[in-house]
């Protein structure tokens, strides 16, 4: 009911619904209300389940073939928007005194862009289907997949494989070895399975074979040392193509309303608001911040041949989002993070969520067009499907 509600209130303000689902938790958390416990073993399990749905509906709504239609300076886009700010972070947490580990977990926490949040707010300014909307789209989609392994990396370093160039190839590799088998075993089995189910089952029976399907990867990718998440997203990738994709992912995103919701809550109910106002974890989330927003806009500028607007790709793809909250959330899960650092890289992603749609706003003033929503749409930017 407080996700609902805040969230309501965050698009009545213009913000997506992700960002009032955090503030919610915060209000419910231990540092206030103190009636949310995400340590509870409930409600991490209803928030495991929400992060799995949210990575297979930005599986499904991940159309490769996007890469090689935008070509050469999505690529860039995005090289350059993983590179910069994970190397600025790890750098500024190094000079604030936080160990190896620790600065790796804020640096890669930096590294994602939330194609949700991004890609909804230029579809309402009609500018998604300009050129810099597509390299935006496709800098965004790669940033995703590099994301997830850079995660995955972390994992296993948090895991114990300790902070070595060996340890980070062979989790590096680990990672990128499954999501490549994953999309090519994936690729076959799953459209396949989906077309079998759906010509004798109902369009419910459907969807839950595909999300049967994303659990079932999940699942391998937590044995070959992968993070879950990585599974849950491969298999949204290789479904992308089914002609169901549609009505799967509508079907999903009802299941997701109430389970992506608890993620964002419990995520801001571990945020500790009197750890903000010290001086520590205050100057580590302002400087943080200063580089997401540097390192993401630079990456605007970084296709040289490119003659669009790159202001307007720099500021898409400020919004860390979700994605962003899933690296601090495994960053606290593994110990990587303390609650005080936790609460600074929640910082982080809360404002720079907060002010790239405002950025954007700014920049690109058009009245909003309707479209045709999705489940992304729903699950991250918190808009109503059609009636």
């Amino acid at each position: 009911m407080a996700t609902r509600v805040f969230g309501e209130l965050a698009q009545r303000a213009g913000q997506p619904a992700v960002l009032g689902e955090l503030l919610a938790g915060v209000v419910l958390g231990r540092s206030l209300l103190g009636v949310l416990d995400p340590a509870h073993p409930i409600i991490a399990a209803l928030s495991e389940l929400g992060v799995l749905v949210l990575l297979f509906e930005i599986g499904l709504h991940t159309d490769l073939r996007s890469l090689l239609r935008v070509g050469r300076a999505a690529t860039m886009v995005a090289l350059v928007g993983v590179a910069l700010p994970f190397a600025l972070g790890y750098a500024v947490a190094h000079l604030l005194g936080l160990p190896p580990l620790a600065a790796i977990v804020c640096g890669a926490a930096l590294t994602a862009t939330s194609i949700g949040i991004s890609a909804r707010v230029l579809s309402d300014l009609g500018q998604l289907d300009r050129p810099e909307g597509q390299v935006m789209l496709g800098a965004a989609v790669l940033d995703d997949v590099m994301g997830l392994v850079i995660l995955s990396v972390v994992g296993a370093l948090a895991a114990g494989d300790g902070v070595s160039v060996g340890g980070v190839a062979m989790s590096a590799g680990a990672a990128i070895g499954f999501l490549v088998v994953a999309l090519l075993v994936g690729g076959r089995i799953g459209p396949a399975l989906v077309r079998v189910t759906d010509r004798f089952s109902s369009a419910e029976a459907t969807a839950l074979i595909a999300l049967a399907f994303a659990l079932l990867l999940a699942w391998l990718a937590g044995l070959a040392r992968s993070a879950p998440i990585l599974g849950a997203f491969a298999a949204g990738l290789v479904l992308h193509q089914a002609p169901q994709r549609e009505a799967v992912e509508h079907r999903v995103a009802e299941l997701g309303r109430f389970f992506v919701p608890i993620f964002f809550a419990a995520v801001g109910a571990a945020v500790d608001v009197r750890s903000v106002f010290t001086v520590r974890v205050a100057a580590l989330g302002c400087a943080l911040t200063v580089v997401a927003v540097i390192g993401k806009f630079a990456a605007g500028y970084a296709p040289w041949w490119f003659r669009g607007d790159k202001k307007l790709i720099g500021f898409a793809m400020i919004p860390r989002g979700e994605v962003g909250l899933i690296f601090a959330q495994m960053g606290l899960a593994t110990a990587a993070l303390s609650e005080s650092l936790f609460s600074a890289v929640t910082l982080v992603v809360m404002v720079t969520t907060l002010i790239g749609p405002l950025l954007l706003g700014q920049l690109a003033r058009r009245p909003a067009a309707a479209g045709a929503q999705s489940g992304i749409d729903e699950l991250v930017a918190g808009l109503r499907p059609p009636d």
